[in-house]
């Protein structure tokens, strides 16, 4: 199939984008991709997914662009991983976070594979899949008080998307077990210091820092930048390739079990997840009925599959 004669690249506007604003800007040759969801925190739903993969295929096709900058919008947050209100209605079946997965592992592939160097900006907190995302950009600035954070363990979920396969890369295995484990917020010295970021700026400085870095990286020849990349990626794709699929599908599966719901019922209660009871559902423990004596019911399950019977509160019969 012979190539297009015209230009594959759009022009953004084109796009129709309602969750991500996408610019170019042709006299500095920078691509910029902002999520464009503060009410939010910028966290991640499937549309944003979507039109982040886009954004992301578009730059790489256009011969103008020689940088891509990713950010979000505020001072806030530049990203907070997955919505939980979206994935609290899916409807409790493994199907629907599977497409959400693919849609995140695509949007990943498109960015990593862009062909040319790649700037976080991180204007705010950058939490869970926001983390993945700047770690999967070539080179991150990040504002003097934010932070950066994982809570996987403690919200019913694994950060495999990204955090697990990079991380023992980007800081070593004890601090990324670390950062993983404990859940604690990561103080932008520490991240500097530890090699998670690149520059650590005051935010009045941060747009000039990362214009420079653009700048810096445009006056390179565009063939080896891109196989300097493709090079670099080397370890990251090793480890990704290895893992990301079985992951997408133990996600999913997990996403209907007993912790994850509980972690987004507490999430949404504003509260902090019991893990004590679920310790002991675990345990074998489970819930018992009071009608017809069946024990070991999950947590949440709504109804005895002895004898059919509604079932109250999720641990009102935990003991």
């Amino acid at each position: 199939m012979p190539e297009p004669s015209a230009p594959i690249a759009v022009d953004p506007e084109m796009l129709a984008f309602e969750r991500v604003r996408y610019v170019k800007d042709a006299e500095s040759g920078v691509a910029t991709v902002t999520i464009d969801r503060p009410q939010v925190l910028n966290a991640f739903d499937f549309q944003t997914l979507r039109e982040l993969g886009r954004a992301f295929e578009d730059a790489s096709w256009d011969d103008a662009i020689a940088v891509v900058i990713v950010t979000g919008t505020g001072d806030r947050a530049f990203c907070t991983g997955a919505d939980l209100d979206e994935q609290a209605g899916m409807g409790g079946t493994s199907g629907q976070y599977w497409r959400w997965m693919g849609a995140f592992i695509e949007m990943h592939d498109r960015l990593r594979n862009i062909g040319k160097p790649t700037i976080a900006r991180i204007n705010g907190i950058c939490v869970g899949g926001g983390n993945e995302l700047q770690m999967a950009c070539d080179l991150s600035v990040l504002v003097e008080d934010a932070y950066i954070r994982h809570v996987g363990p403690e919200h019913g979920s694994v950060p495999a998307g990204g955090a697990t396969q990079w991380l023992p890369i980007l800081v070593g295995d004890r601090r990324a077990r670390e950062i993983l484990m404990l859940c604690e917020p990561i103080r932008p010295i520490q991240a500097l210091d530890w090699g998670l970021v690149n520059r650590v700026v005051p935010r009045s400085d941060l747009d000039q820092t990362v214009a420079a870095l653009a700048a810096n990286l445009r006056a390179k020849l565009p063939e080896a930048m891109r196989y300097t990349k493709t090079q670099l990626n080397w370890w990251r794709d090793l480890a990704w390739s290895q893992t990301v699929t079985h992951a997408r599908d133990w996600l999913a599966i997990h996403s209907t079990a007993d912790e994850t719901r509980e972690a987004v019922a507490a999430f949404h209660e504003k509260r902090s997840p019991r893990y004590e009871e679920l310790r002991r559902v675990q345990a074998g423990a489970g819930r018992a009925c009071t009608s017809c004596g069946e024990t070991g019911i999950s947590a949440y399950a709504n109804y005895c599959p002895g004898c059919g019977v509604q079932l109250s509160d999720a641990f009102e019969a935990i003991p």
